[in-house]
């Protein structure tokens, strides 16, 4: 199934929208608007605003009933099961759709549509703390080692949550090692990767710490989400192993909630000189850690790129071709791109308007990952247990 979307640009001050501003600035303002500073770049071109097409490429639920898809990652490397530029998925939820609980991860063949298993576990592993439930934080590496967060529970609430760990899966999607650190609790959004592939680093955040039962109200936040650089070896012919583990922000919020599970920072990029971008879903911003590659201690919290605006609990947070970033709502259906360098929104897209939801697509979209030749995107569904090709 393939349909059509439009881009909504961010909104301009109010005296611009209706026309109510002084007659000075009419002259001066204006002529602003309509030039460029000598000396200054201009804009890159949206990457949002060449995708017209949003096509649906298969369905993400394997043979066992998993459903509700997270995360999205596209392979680098034929090796084993894996297939280069085909699309791995996990699966957060089980087939009675209780969250915390999915053991699976699916490989999709872009050109083709089909789906293949690619991994399961069982969901009570006693080496990780809690049990499985796969989260956003999915990872392939160069030499073939695929690595994902679990962020468990046994009754799909945070009631019953576990610490969780990393999972290491070989090429053919055998269990090969599990993570575990006092500085990994919920390792939940989407990872940033740098793979030099006899090394690499990930950034994983942490939405864990301190979250017990939904209450009846509203949650309480607490202060205490984390994001930590995993270092890794790899040795040639042998399993990856971590060298280090470093906590380079904490502090941001983080909830358990019903409809989620859990809100926290979700969504990790990597920034200029050694930099990474994080989104934090509660303070519905984007911030910037700066040295996050170096760096022996915590920035905090980082510095405010923006807030607010087009940005509706932002989730997975991916690198664009043109130096933006993209960025998932978590409370209405829209993409939104942003320029990190000069903090502002770009614009929106929703990619997805199901109307069963209010606002439409609200709760649908997760995991983000843009196509091996920078012509298009994919994104889950979650409504629908699909993975979705933006071109």
């Amino acid at each position: 199934m393939t349909y059509s979307r439009r881009l909504v640009p961010a909104r301009l001050p109010a005296s611009l929208r209706t026309g109510r501003f002084p007659a000075a600035f009419c002259v001066i303002g204006m002529a602003v608007l309509a030039s460029t500073t000598p000396g200054m770049a201009a804009e890159a071109p949206s990457f949002l605003s060449r995708f017209k097409h949003h096509t649906t490429v298969a369905s993400t639920v394997p043979a066992n009933g998993d459903q509700n898809p997270y995360a999205v990652f596209v392979s680098p490397v034929s090796k084993g099961r894996l297939v280069k530029d085909q699309v791995l998925v996990g699966n957060f939820n089980n087939a009675g759709n209780l969250q915390g609980l999915g053991t699976t991860i699916v490989q999709v063949d872009p050109a083709t549509q089909a789906i293949s298993l690619f991994a399961s576990v069982p969901q009570k592993l006693d080496k990780c703390p809690g049990g499985v439930g796969l989260t956003t934080a999915l990872a392939v590496l160069k030499s073939g080692w695929v690595i994902i967060g679990s962020l468990p529970s046994t009754d799909g609430t945070t009631a019953t949550k576990g610490d969780g760990c990393l999972l290491l899966f070989d090429a053919d999607g055998k269990l090969a090692d599990v993570w575990t650190s006092p500085k990994i609790n919920g390792p939940w959004g989407n990872m940033a990767v740098i793979d030099k592939g006899t090394s690499a680093t990930l950034f994983v955040s942490n939405a864990g710490f301190g979250v017990g039962a939904p209450p009846a109200g509203a949650a309480p936040i607490v202060s205490k989400a984390t994001v930590v650089r995993v270092e890794l070896q790899i040795p040639d012919g042998g399993k990856p192993h971590v060298t280090a583990m470093t906590v380079v922000a904490d502090g941001f919020g983080e909830a358990a909630d019903k409809s989620v599970f859990i809100i926290g920072p979700t969504g990790i990029a990597l920034g200029a000189k050694g930099s990474i971008y994080v989104s934090d879903a509660i303070g519905n911003r984007i911030v910037s850690i700066p040295d996050a590659l170096t760096r022996t201690d915590s920035a905090g919290t980082g510095t405010e790129i923006t807030r607010d605006g087009l940005l509706k609990r932002p989730l997975a947070l991916v690198n664009v071709p043109n130096g933006n970033l993209l960025v998932a709502n978590g409370l209405n259906g829209q993409v939104v791109e942003i320029d990190p360098v000069g903090r502002r929104q770009v614009g929106a897209q929703w990619v997805d308007v199901d109307k069963a939801q209010q606002p439409p697509g609200s709760g649908d979209l997760f995991g983000l990952a843009v196509t091996p030749k920078g012509d298009g995107f994919y994104y889950v569904e979650d409504d629908m247990n699909t993975l979705v090709l933006a071109h």
